[in-house]
């Protein structure tokens, strides 16, 4: 007798033979039990998984001399002339290559008249998606409505390409995939029967490359049993997939984390000269980094991983490598596997995607270290603000009801929207200096070029910004236009500004924003006040004053001492005040 192929010579004779359908095929075999068939069935599913076998199976249950039963004995005159295909009521048709109009009306024609080997009329149509819009329309009526002794079973792989009232007139069976360790444990029983050697990790590598599909997984074996020479070894099934082991995908994974992309094309070119499909290795490297997501999601769930044997290098990797690397790996992968489809050079995109790996994770890791320094004196600036807070009882509320509330403007205007920043301005007055000014003025050009080195739109709207006066812990910038002293105080440029000069002046201090027009207002109020105050703890002090346009070192030389004018000195500095009546 001529050979046989393992997938034919091991195809399911019975329910109990099929892997990994176990919900169909309980379900089945009560209705066979209870004899309460139904007159059309719909088996859809990936390719491999068994929808025909089970069509064959019910077709020869139902017909078995022993029927009603669960299974076929496969020992009666029908159900070992279902096997051979020598019964005419059992008629298996391909819908790939009869299609059309006219062939399912030759069914529908012949479909009345009775069985005559066997109790039951069985039509196995398969890919029955591939039947023309005529063809379909021909089978409805039949497929709503046949005779009592018939029987339709239709197979598919696309069942979205099948009309709605094909699929309401039918029972529908979806097959799913079957697992590694399901088809793992089926071709144990192969190779046994068999008296073939084949190494464990072969057995997996086969289940892997097979895709759920237990057809897929016998002919892959059988043709790494022709392969090999004594026994199937780990490299037989590589050599004959065209897959990559293991090993290899974990050296590639550590060339990514070791930023190494000297090793990782290394082991391109080793790929390449082995003659391995690089569209192939990109797949199984999508799946190796799925496979990883998941164990780290549930490390006691092996049986969900589809490519990956959890061994120590693997679990290693997989608690060291964060999950948000692991999404970002899969993503270029993903983009360079669609690439790889359309060009007629796939190697040179996958060398990108190898070398963009290894970059991207070396810039994620100096990005992440660049960022928890502006962090860091974010915090030490909150930290501060609440220590002043604490000290000087300053709240909301204090200012809120100091001052009047003043109504909106729009940008239109030539004063800002509103002053309730005048308060804090007035309490850091109190502790600003001369001193503190001068410094921050002689800074403030390397701090400029700073800003504009880290954030170019930064440094647009700071351009026309004059230090007016600083204290220790904060300093007032005064603007032109109103919509420049508005975006400066966006958290984003606020915080650079802010990081700058505590990086320049070494310690950490807040910005304030104010229009030119409101600082001279806001400074004579300030001064006045301050006045007023000491007027009233020493009512004594003279209030001195000047001749209109004397400059404030005049006044002090001529030994006039106007707290107004000493106030305003102290503030900004004799070269900047003018005094005038």
């Amino acid at each position: 007798m001529a050979y046989q192929a393992l997938y034919r010579l091991y195809r399911p004779q019975q329910f109990q033979d099929m892997v990994g359908q176990e919900h169909i095929t309980k379900t089945l075999q009560n209705a066979l039990l209870q004899q309460k068939l139904s007159h059309a069935y719909l088996f859809s599913g990936p390719r491999g998984t068994g929808k025909t076998s089970a069509a064959k199976i019910i077709a020869k249950a139902v017909n078995c001399a022993k029927a009603p039963v669960a299974e076929p004995c496969n020992e009666c005159e029908a159900c070992v002339g279902i096997t051979k295909g020598s019964i005419s009521d059992v008629i298996e048709i391909d819908a790939a290559s009869n299609n059309g109009v006219d062939e399912i009306r030759d069914i529908r024609d012949k479909v009345k008249y009775a069985p005559s080997a066997v109790q039951y009329k069985v039509y196995i149509i398969d890919e029955v998606h591939m039947l023309s819009i005529g063809a379909f329309n021909a089978l409805l009526k039949t497929l709503e409505e046949p005779p009592a002794h018939v029987i339709f079973i239709l197979a598919t792989t696309e069942p979205h390409k099948i009309p709605l009232t094909i699929i309401s007139r039918c029972q529908r069976f979806d097959f799913r995939r079957i697992t590694s360790h399901s088809i793992v444990k089926r071709m144990q029983t192969v190779i046994e029967s068999q008296n073939v050697q084949v190494d464990e990790e072969a057995l997996h590598l086969v289940a892997r490359a097979a895709e759920g599909g237990m057809r897929d997984a016998l002919s892959i074996l059988d043709q790494a049993v022709s392969y090999s020479e004594d026994s199937v070894t780990v490299d037989d099934v590589l050599a004959v997939t065209g897959s990559v082991s293991q090993t290899f995908l974990s050296d590639m994974t550590i060339a990514f984390q070791d930023n190494n992309v000297i090793e990782a094309l290394k082991q391109i070119d080793e790929l390449m000269d082995k003659g391995k499909d690089p569209i192939r290795f990109i797949n199984d490297l999508i799946f190796y980094y799925r496979d990883m997501l998941l164990y780290q999601a549930a490390p006691n769930l092996e049986e969900v991983l589809d490519r990956a044997q959890v061994d120590q290098e693997f679990e290693n990797l997989a608690k060291k490598i964060p999950g948000d690397w692991i999404y970002q790996v899969i993503d270029v992968l993903n983009k360079a596997q669609q690439e790889m489809k359309w060009t007629n050079h796939p190697r040179i995109h996958l060398e990108l995607a190898i070398v963009k790996l290894c970059q991207e994770e070396s810039a994620s890791v100096q990005t992440g270290s660049a960022d928890v320094q502006p962090l860091m004196n974010r915090i030490q600036q909150l930290e501060q603000e609440i220590k002043l807070l604490k000290e000087r009882g300053v709240s909301a509320n204090s200012t809120s009801s100091s001052e009047p509330e003043k109504p909106k403007r729009t940008f239109q205007s030539k004063t800002p929207k509103s002053k309730a920043s005048t308060g804090r301005i007035k309490e850091m007055l109190k502790t600003a200096s001369k001193k503190d000014l001068q410094l921050l003025r002689s800074k403030w050009g390397d701090i400029m070029e700073q800003i504009k080195s880290r954030m170019v739109n930064a440094h647009a709207w700071m351009i026309n910004a004059t230090p007016v006066a600083s204290s220790e812990d904060a300093f007032l910038l005064a603007f032109q236009h109103e919509l420049h002293s508005q975006m400066a105080v966006k958290d984003n440029i606020k915080e650079c500004v802010e990081s700058v000069v505590f990086e320049t002046l070494g310690r950490q201090m807040t910005m304030m924003t104010i229009l030119e027009d409101d600082w001279e207002e806001v400074k004579k109020s300030f001064i006045k006040e301050h006045k007023q105050s000491d007027q009233n703890e020493d009512d004594d002090e003279p209030s001195g004053s000047n001749e209109t346009g004397t400059n404030a070192n005049e006044s002090t030389e001529s030994g006039s001492e106007d707290p107004l004018v000493d106030e305003a000195v102290k503030l900004v500095g004799s070269e900047y005040v003018e005094i005038e009546d």
